[in-house]
Parts: structure tokens; C-alpha cells; sequence
């Protein structure tokens, strides 16, 4: 999460024309109708948006603006679909706005980076692991679940610093040749706990991910073989 302080006023406004518009088109996307009509998932949305906004609160503030916390949305994406993802990571930043810890002039650059971002990787991933069907569970939870998560903390990382980089009121450390080793120690975790989430799912309750086709990936095999007489 980056502060307003480091960020121009264009690096603010475009981060703002970047989120209003997709956050505008997932409120128009979102499964309204059955979400009010169906108790279970409206407790999934309070729930996964509730632990959501606990595990953004759990973080790392730097004297120089910029704070660090997982990110989490991979598995929001995968359980809620991307509608409503979007709207879940919005309701946990308000949540934050609220106690202080997010302003709201940065709202949309952190929107578009912790929120689209991730969001955007994870329905790629997911499309794509759709599009080859296959039967192996284990395929879903790896492709759509660790490596999406993996590269969307990479991309936010990299995405930040570029930003940071481009508005030149953040001071670079000497040290930014090392900052890839360094990289593991932020991508792992955020990989682990995503992909821990989506394997218990998957095991416990598989009704419960919206992008998780039960009917092939857990339906018995079928086997062609000859009736013995």
C-alpha cells in the first residue's frame, strides 16, 4: 500500500480513472439478484470480505510511506468470481478509510494495484486452466491457485516500484540490485496462504469456489470396459 504523499497528482488521478470505471462495470456485473436471494452466499461475501479486511489490517508500516501486507485477492477471486471480488476488496477498503489506515486520495491506485491487479491475473489463470479442462483437481489449485497468486504479488511489487520510480518522491534504496532475492520472501507467502485456502475448499467445500467445476474434476472416472459374460 502506498501513501498519497509519494504519489503526483496524475499518478493519483489515473489510478482513480483506472478504478471508478472497472469497480462501476463489476457493481454492473455482480450477481445481485441471486446474492439477495441465496443466505449462503451472502455469508460467504460478509465472511471472506471480513477476513479480508483482518488481513490487510495485519501490517507493516514504513517510515516512508509505503506499508506492506499480503494480498489475499487471489482466493477472493476464486471464491467469489471477479464481480463481486471487486466489490469485496472495495468494502475492505472502506473499512480501512474508516480506521485511518488507507486515504483516500490513494484509493485508486491502491485499488487498481492490490485490488484489479490481482484480480486480472487470477481470471487469466483461471480462464486459461478452463480452457484446457482438465480432471486433475490438483491442476486448479496449483495454476489457478499458488502460481496466480505468485505472479499477482509479483506483479503488484514490481507495478509499485515503477511508480514510485516514475514519480521520483520516493528514495530508492542502493541496495534495489538485491531487491530479487528478496522476492521469494514476499511471493511465497502470498502463494502458500492462497493456495492453502483453495486446497481446503476444494476438499471441504467445493460448492463454495463460484470457478471451481465440480461436475469434471470430481466426477468419477469412466472406465470402457468389456461386461464379463
Amino acid at each position: 500500500m502506498i501513501s498519497a504523499a509519494l504519489l503526483s497528482p496524475a499518478s493519483l488521478s489515473i489510478g482513480w480513472l483506472l478504478y471508478v470505471p472497472v469497480l462501476i462495470w463489476a457493481v454492473w456485473r455482480a450477481p445481485w439478484v441471486e446474492l439477495f436471494t441465496d443466505s449462503r452466499r451472502q455469508h460467504l461475501l460478509f465472511g471472506t470480505v471480513f477476513a479480508l479486511f483482518l488481513l490487510w489490517l495485519v501490517r507493516r508500516d514504513f517510515d516512508t510511506g509505503v506499508s506492506y501486507h499480503f494480498i489475499g485477492m487471489t482466493a477472493v477471486t476464486l471464491l467469489l468470481d471477479w464481480p463481486l471480488a471487486i466489490v469485496g476488496g472495495l468494502i475492505a477498503q472502506l473499512g480501512l478509510l474508516a480506521l485511518g489506515r488507507q486515504e483516500l486520495a490513494a484509493m485508486g491506485v491502491n485499488g487498481a494495484l492490490l485490488i484489479l491487479l490481482p484480480v486480472a491475473v487470477t481470471e487469466a489463470c483461471a480462464g486459461l486452466v478452463e480452457r484446457a479442462q482438465p480432471r486433475n483437481p490438483f491442476v486448479y489449485i496449483f495454476c489457478s491457485g499458488f502460481f496466480a497468486a505468485a505472479l499477482s504479488a509479483l506483479l503488484c511489487l514490481l507495478c509499485g516500484l515503477g511508480l514510485l520510480w516514475l514519480d521520483g518522491r520516493f528514495a530508492m534504496p542502493e541496495w534495489l540490485e538485491d531487491f530479487v532475492g528478496y522476492l521469494w520472501l514476499i511471493i511465497f507467502p502470498e502463494a502458500f496462504i492462497n493456495g492453502m485456502v483453495i486446497s481446503a475448499l476444494v476438499v471441504f467445500c467445493p460448492e463454495w469456489l463460484e470457478t471451481f467445476n465440480r461436475t469434471r474434476y470430481l466426477s468419477a472416472p469412466w472406465k470402457d470396459e468389456d461386461p464379463r459374460p
